[in-house]
């Protein structure tokens, strides 16, 4: 069926995890419980944040905004993923596909710019110790948390509306469970290598740019820790720090090993498992990075469950 985008195909066929029932209906039960995990730690911890007056700083503010992108960035992929494993084939519509490539490239685009801002956040707080309410006033991280929404949902426009106006004459079948833009680019024919090399920049600035801002804060930040004089200090300083520096390196290793590179170099099969681990683990483990490494989140959490169970705390 033809198209104002001149594309003879109407849907594309998600091929996920293919197996025989029993393993797809496991599978499901597994990713399911994953998805309630991830939705619920991330929600408790949001709630927390707004819950507790002593936790309405600039740090936990971005934490903040860092859940609520983790819930919807998971819920791009995991919805269709899970009515995947119970079809014998999953389809989405050509529009649908394109609009799932959206939100999860905006998603993910949003949470570098967060970390980004978290990193420096965290690089006031411990550089300019003396400025740091001054110049990270509610004011300004209300505009720093804006604008990583604003741009984050912007910033790939451009290379998405590119691919979706690329000719897809068949075959329809990608070997993902979400739509890709390395699977949609395959798909393409004539292949657009023009196009490619476009989005491989877009990507490349945004994640390699982000991570090296990040990168250099914290080269700052050890500059400033080991100058404190006490070792008491200098944990103290570092444990406020290390939460972050922790998913940093989590979410960018997967990252960088997605797009950061020639789209051919490697089998879709070692693709669709890096994508289970950065689009549906990652977003499981931060909750915990930031609750249990964090001793305010901790008790904060007591408080609002009203629990005298002793929560164990690993920064220590």
């Amino acid at each position: 069926m033809e198209t104002g985008n001149q594309t003879t195909v109407a849907e594309f066929v998600l091929q996920g995890f293919p197996g025989h029932r029993h393993t797809r209906i496991l599978l499901f039960l597994l990713f399911l419980v994953i998805y309630i995990l991830t939705l619920t730690g991330n929600f408790i911890i949001t709630a927390v944040i707004l819950y507790d007056p002593h936790l309405h700083k600039p740090m936990y503010f971005f934490i903040g905004n860092f859940s609520v992108a983790e819930v919807w960035y998971t819920t791009a992929t995991v919805p269709k993923l899970l009515s995947g494993f119970l079809n014998e084939e999953e389809t989405i519509s050509f529009a649908g596909c394109f609009l799932q490539l959206y939100f999860f490239f905006s998603l993910g685009a949003t949470e570098c710019l967060i970390l980004t801002t978290m990193g420096y956040d965290r690089y006031l707080a411990i550089c300019n110790p003396l400025h740091y309410s001054t110049m990270m006033n509610s004011r300004v991280y209300t505009c720093l948390a804006a604008f990583c929404w604003l741009t984050g949902f912007t910033i790939n426009l451009v290379p998405i509306i590119l691919i979706a106006k690329l000719h897809f004459c068949g075959p329809n079948e990608i070997n993902n469970f979400f739509c890709d833009a390395s699977n949609l680019l395959e798909l393409s024919c004539p292949r657009s290598h023009t196009i490619e090399i476009i989005c491989f920049i877009y990507t490349s600035i945004l994640i390699l740019s982000s991570f090296l801002l990040i990168m250099v804060s914290y080269m700052c930040i050890l500059s400033a820790i080991l100058r404190i004089p006490s070792t008491v200090g200098r944990q103290k300083a570092f444990s406020t720090c290390a939460s972050h520096l922790i998913v940093v390196l989590i979410f960018y290793a997967s990252i960088i090993f997605m797009y950061v590179r020639p789209t051919a170099k490697y089998p879709f099969d070692l693709d669709k498992v890096v994508g289970v681990f950065y689009a549906i683990l990652v977003p499981l483990i931060n909750p915990f990075i930031y609750s249990l490494r964090n001793k305010e989140v901790i008790k904060a959490l007591k408080k609002a469950i009203g629990s005298k169970i002793s929560i164990p705390n690993i920064s220590e």
